[in-house]
């Protein structure tokens, strides 16, 4: 396994060993003692997993302070764009994002540590999405941005389809919006 670093620090691509043969492949996807050595503390405690189509756009979503949750992201079939917002309080890289094309193919995964927006976009049919958190979902912590809010700067990819959000999603606010994520 290697860990890279991107334009934003503590956002991390993680790229899995995969051993490919005649049977088809094995890989490691996580093991604790392996991403704690790589600077991957986070103790997960909660699994998630979704099914979408072509076009659905999910995000941009956080919890609230008191139930942040970090997250490592991996796609199990098919393919998305992967995007986390630097929503921190005080930080540098403040409304700032990084992005990565996930595939099953690749077993590429994204860690997003808390005080970050994420969503993504499915760029193939029949996407199987799959990510844990290092706390529980808990409703009423739920927090939401506006995806394609221009102050994000996001260039989210033409999938050729029309895009397909949730009704919560089409009522976010923007950045200007939202109250910076701060640790408590």
């Amino acid at each position: 396994m290697k860990v890279l670093d991107t334009e934003i620090a503590d956002v991390k691509v993680v790229v899995p060993q995969v051993f490919r043969d005649a049977r088809g492949y094995f890989c490691e996807t996580y093991s604790a003692a392996r991403y704690r050595e790589a600077g991957i503390a986070a103790d997960f405690v909660q699994d998630n997993e979704s099914l979408s189509s072509k076009g659905v756009l999910r995000g941009l979503h956080w919890q609230a302070a008191g139930h942040a949750q970090a997250k490592l992201v991996r796609v199990i079939r098919g393919a998305v764009w992967d995007v986390a917002v630097d929503i921190r309080s005080g930080s540098p890289t403040f409304g700032r994002h990084v992005a990565a094309t996930l595939t099953g193919e690749s077993g590429l995964q994204l860690y997003i540590p808390r005080g970050f927006a994420h969503g993504f976009i499915v760029l193939e049919d029949d996407t199987i999405f799959s990510y844990k958190c290092d706390r529980p979902y808990c409703p009423g912590a739920e927090r939401g941005m506006q995806f394609d809010d221009p102050a994000l700067g996001i260039e989210w990819p033409d999938v050729g389809v029309p895009l397909t959000l949730s009704g919560k999603d089409r009522r976010h606010p923007p950045l200007s919006g939202i109250e910076p994520w701060k640790e408590g």
